[in-house]
């Protein structure tokens, strides 16, 4: 949905942007069956947009569509809806989505997404809540919803909502979609993803330590159109997958390198040229407010 297109009549428009995972490692099982990750968020200058109106009857509804997406399964009306449960608070909202960042996409849409309805609305609302109380509130809806929340770039660990700031090099980013859709449920229960690699530190992965995503191999084996895109981009520098979507990334040495690789993209994918951030677009603008 163009949220431009809404303008005025009480609406406010909020980035929510998209992730990479520079890395990311298996290391566990825990006995309730969650599996216990290493991995470094990196935030994007590119993403969603989310448009609130906050109303004064109660009600929480998304206006416009999003494909494959419920309305009432959407992740950014059940973010109002548990922000709203958890204040008591007597006010609604209407939440309008600008999808750009693709589904299954391993890239953060929906948990960026809801994130940024909970810092959005708590600040529309006067709700008051720390960052904390938002960052438990989003575990509660997805394992990375707390990095947005947090807005900070970050060393995560646990399930993933075990966060450390961390300051990265300024870096620009071609990311490319090969079109098709990757099911993380899927990818965790492969009996031939590695589970037990040994845990590493923020200062190996610093020093340039040897990191991986350990779903990459299941992916590119599973998805023909995945491995595609690393085959395209092979010639031209190291490239990764990010989480467990099929979206593939590659550090480029400029906006215009970038650029030029996405003119060439083959058909069947699409590529975008994005700036790695280490403080969220959308605290940023909430320090604007």
């Amino acid at each position: 949905m163009d949220v431009d297109a809404l303008g005025g009549g009480g609406w406010s428009i909020w980035p929510a942007p998209a992730k990479l995972n520079l890395f990311l490692h298996v290391t566990g099982r825990r006995p309730d069956g969650y599996h216990t990750l290493q991995t470094v968020f990196h935030l994007l200058d590119w993403g969603d947009r989310i448009a609130l109106r906050p109303r004064a009857d109660g009600r929480i509804g998304r206006v416009g569509d999003v494909q494959g997406v419920d309305a009432d399964t959407d992740l950014t009306v059940r973010a109002a809806r548990a922000l709203q449960a958890a204040t008591g608070v007597a006010a609604g909202a209407d939440v309008a989505i600008d999808k750009r960042i693709p589904l299954g996409a391993g890239l953060g849409g929906g948990s960026s997404d809801a994130a940024t309805v909970l810092v959005a609305l708590n600040r529309l609302w006067g709700t008051g809540l720390s960052e904390d109380d938002l960052a438990t509130i989003g575990l509660s809806l997805g394992a990375d919803v707390p990095v947005f929340v947090r807005g900070r770039s970050a060393f995560a660990e646990g399930v993933g909502e075990r966060l450390q700031p961390l300051a990265l090099p300024a870096r620009w980013y071609l990311v490319v979609h090969p079109g098709v859709h990757v099911s993380t449920a899927a990818l965790f229960q492969g009996p031939e993803l590695t589970r037990d690699t040994p845990a590493t530190t923020i200062s190996r992965f610093l020093s340039g330590e040897a990191v991986f995503n350990a779903f990459e191999p299941l992916v590119r084996r599973r998805h023909e159109a995945v491995a595609r895109v690393f085959e395209w981009l092979e010639p031209h520098g190291v490239a990764r997958l990010s989480g467990s979507g099929s979206a593939v990334f590659m550090p480029v040495a400029d906006a215009q390198a970038g650029l030029g690789l996405a003119r060439d993209c083959p058909v069947g994918m699409t590529a975008v040229v994005a700036r790695g951030l280490d403080r969220s677009p959308l605290h940023l603008q909430l320090e604007r407010w």
